[in-house]
């Protein structure tokens, strides 16, 4: 990969542009070639998906209709006198139960030819203990199995609604039963004096999608439990497919047309519809991949990209060419001027656009010669402002007080004092001087923080303590001088205005291959929003270093880069942390200051 970029850096303008232009056509054609694909399918099933929402919508006509009849049957069973009797009567004998059960037998017969689904059967089962059954062959169950399977007990449930479930005992191996069953209600008493259930044959509910599914289009009927009660794909039936419910439960609330998921491990056309009545989801898994197969002549298709590529690659090779012959003239002129020697004008000649750029070449020499000029003059200058400020850099207020301060040691007999006092003030002097630019290690700039320290105390007394925590691998660690003095210095004069006494801690510490110096103090602390980088105000009035806050932040982030400088949180009445992040420095990496 490297070595072919180099070698297309190394190629001429012409070789360049015709490698950019063969490739941008290339590109183009592909993306229009996808982008038709695309949208060809999208239209395809878009409309594919219409029509297949209508049928859908036409299954589940079917089923309403379906179940409006099943609804009709409960209400005839929920209005028989006869079938209350049967389910209510308590005492009777043999005679009495056999003229019952006649009687029930016709009821229930003329009640089960209103249905016109073969293989149905009705139970019927009683308070009072008897059961009934229509066509037991078709579904060979016991009351007592029945009144303790799951199929009761969500019955019970909801007393007022049909519910519709899947049969989960596989009483009968043939076939799958979806059960219909209500508890029978009696209005006078407020109590269910019976239970009714009617069993359909899986292969029934399928006769009412079965001739709209084919070969990659099939239906799936799916309960609130995931489970799948009836399929034209009958290895799915009885099994839970939890993914394929979630789908259904989404689709209802976005209301969309379809999606194309990955279902059973392919790429389907998945359409959505919830059968209220049963509280059952019938979704429609369409096989994508079948479906596009015949949809686009993609042989054609690519033939003619090529053949649309093949004609603009020729092209752009000719067009190319003549555009460069004069382009590579004029390189030529500029290649050929001696370094630096900016009085060498090139030849205006070639095309227009050509002797626009050699004119303008040549006006761009005459700028240039007044530029270099006037950044010479510029760059003396600034040198000259520097040296200037540095020389500035020792505030004359803090030479006036320490001096005081040591005269009144001196007068007040306190020689010692006075001595290591001058001894500090030279000694901070002489590492203050020079090259603000200049690194120094950790250890040099603690010792001169010392010394800070130590005038400040013999001016103020005691009251501010400081303390040093600086890890022992930090100390041979570079870091530019007068970093951490303007933090310190602000820390003493503006964090114990209302607070009489406190700390400061100075820490220095390596960090995620950073090193982290803070200054953090117990003082007055200030209101801000939110911790942010420090900005530059007025009122931090320096009072030693010329340097000042706001500057130590950009000095950092201009040696160093953005990732680097000076970061302020601060609370009112708790105090402030002022963190310095910069890069470490390896003793070989820089020459100390001694």
């Amino acid at each position: 990969m490297i070595k072919g970029l180099n070698r297309f850096k190394n190629n001429g303008l012409f070789v360049k542009m015709f490698i950019v232009m063969v490739v941008s056509i290339v590109l183009v054609s592909v993306l229009i070639t996808l982008n038709t694909f695309r949208v060809s399918e999208k239209l395809f099933i878009d409309t594919f998906s219409i029509t297949n929402n209508k049928i859908i919508n036409q299954i589940n006509t079917n089923f309403e209709t379906f179940t409006d009849v099943i609804s009709m049957s409960f209400h005839e069973v929920q209005q028989s006198d006869k079938i209350k009797a049967f389910l209510t009567e308590k005492d009777f004998d043999a005679k009495t139960d056999a003229k019952a059960y006649y009687n029930i037998n016709e009821q229930m017969t003329s009640i089960t030819s209103n249905i016109d689904i073969p293989g149905i059967n009705m139970f019927l089962v009683g308070e009072n203990g008897r059961s009934f059954s229509t066509n037991y062959v078709n579904w060979p169950i016991s009351k007592e199995l029945l009144q303790e399977s799951a199929i009761t007990e969500n019955t019970y449930r909801d007393p007022k609604k049909i519910m519709f479930q899947y049969d989960p005992l596989n009483l009968d191996t043939k076939t799958s039963h979806i059960i219909a069953s209500k508890p029978l209600y009696d209005r006078e008493t407020e109590s269910i004096y019976g239970l009714l259930y009617i069993s359909i044959q899986e292969n029934e509910l399928n006769r009412f999608y079965d001739r709209y599914t084919s070969a990659g289009n099939d239906v799936v009927i799916i309960d609130q439990s995931g489970r799948v009660a009836s399929s034209n794909q009958k290895d799915l039936i009885g099994h839970k497919e939890m993914d394929l419910l979630q789908y259904a439960k989404e689709k209802e609330e976005d209301k969309s047309n379809y999606n194309s998921l990955e279902v059973f491990g392919k790429k389907k056309i998945v359409i959505s519809q919830h059968i209220p009545i049963m509280d059952f989801y019938l979704v429609n898994l369409i096989d994508k991949d079948l479906v596009m197969n015949n949809l686009i002549d993609t042989k054609s298709i690519v033939m003619i990209s090529l053949l649309i590529v093949s004609v603009a690659v020729v092209a752009v090779f000719f067009i190319t060419g003549r555009l460069t012959k004069s382009l590579k003239l004029l390189v030529s002129q500029i290649s050929n001027m001696a370094k630096n020697d900016f009085d060498q004008y090139v030849t205006v000649d070639g095309n227009d656009e050509t002797k626009q750029l050699a004119t303008t070449f040549n006006y761009m020499l005459d700028e240039l010669h007044d530029y270099v000029n006037q950044l010479i003059e510029t760059q003396k200058k600034q040198r000259e402002a520097e040296l200037s400020a540095l020389q500035q850099q020792i505030n004359p207020h803090f030479l006036y007080n320490t001096l005081t301060s040591i005269n009144i040691m001196v007068q007040q007999g306190n020689k010692e004092k006075s001595a290591d006092t001058i001894y500090a003030l030279v000694s901070l002097l002489e590492n203050t001087v020079g090259n603000p630019n200049e690194i120094i290690t950790v250890e040099q700039e603690l010792e001169n923080m010392r010394h800070y320290v130590f005038i400040n105390q013999g001016r103020y007394g005691d009251r501010i303590k400081v303390n040093y925590f600086i890890a022992p691998e930090c100390l041979n660690h570079g870091l530019p001088k007068l970093i951490i003095q303007p933090f310190m210095e602000n820390a003493f004069f503006h964090a114990f205005n209302k607070k009489e006494s406190g700390h400061i801690h100075l820490l220095i510490a390596e960090r995620e291959d950073d090193l982290v110096c803070e200054i953090v103090d117990n003082g007055d602390g200030m209101e801000m929003n939110e911790r942010r980088i420090i900005q530059h105000n007025k009122k931090n009035r320096h009072l030693f270093s010329g340097i000042g806050i706001h500057n130590v932040n950009e000095r950092i982030k201009l040696l160093y880069g953005e990732g680097y400088g000076v970061e302020l949180s601060s609370h009112l009445g708790e105090g402030t942390t002022v963190k310095i992040r910069l890069p470490i420095i390896k003793p070989n990496n820089f020459t100390k200051t001694q």
